[in-house]
């Protein structure tokens, strides 16, 4: 395993690499969880596109940060994370008070037999389109599973992309108590997708 770090805006992240036999698994270390505001279902509902009753009842929605702070939406299920459609200028009025940068909203269960969660993340206006994965939104989402007891155990396989045509993966590993969180790693494989030459 090889390591190096980055020098990012949200501050310096360790960069595993493993070697493995035909691929190279690439693990991002994440900040210690930063556990912000937290919004009514009644509020977030209806700017998703959902009633409030899709929203799980017993946690919170609510910003978390392991670098970026994202707005978590739990939903009961894939059926209903289907059904979100982002409602622009609500979306847009949200942002402008909130404490997020960007929301995460996912279930548990997966498209797939062996993910554990399936994830949609929207972008910041204007460009409210929907990215394919989003590991800093992924690591957050880990640190909120464990917190409130949402997942069996800190490791687990999350999903996302799937019904865009561009499915990715991630495994990743909540290291901590679920109310003392240390770090999450979010680690996965690269695909590429295209190639170029920059002239200098």
């Amino acid at each position: 395993t090889s390591r190096f770090t980055l020098e990012l805006q949200a501050g310096v992240i360790t960069v595993e690499l493993e070697q493995e036999a035909d691929s190279t698994l690439i693990r991002m270390a994440q900040r210690e969880p930063v556990f912000g505001e937290i919004y009514t279902r009644d509020l977030i509902a209806p700017i998703f596109g959902l009633e409030p009753e899709d929203i799980l009842p017993d946690v919170p929605v609510q910003t978390v940060s392991t670098g970026t702070p994202q707005l978590m939406i739990p939903v009961h299920n894939l059926e209903a994370l289907r059904r979100v459609q982002l409602n622009i200028p609500l979306y847009q009025s949200l942002r402008e008070r909130g404490d997020f940068f960007s929301p995460h909203v996912f279930c548990r269960g997966s498209v797939t037999p062996d993910g554990d969660t399936f994830a949609r993340h929207f972008g910041v206006p204007p460009d409210t389109s929907e990215d394919p994965f989003t590991g800093s939104a992924t690591g957050g989402m880990g640190a909120y599973l464990w917190r409130y007891d949402l997942i069996p155990a800190p490791t687990f396989v999350a999903d996302q992309g799937h019904w865009m045509g561009r499915p990715g993966r991630a495994v990743v590993n909540v290291i901590g108590a679920p109310n003392a969180i240390e770090i999450v790693k979010v680690g996965g494989y690269a695909v590429r997708v295209m190639s170029g030459e920059m002239l200098l």
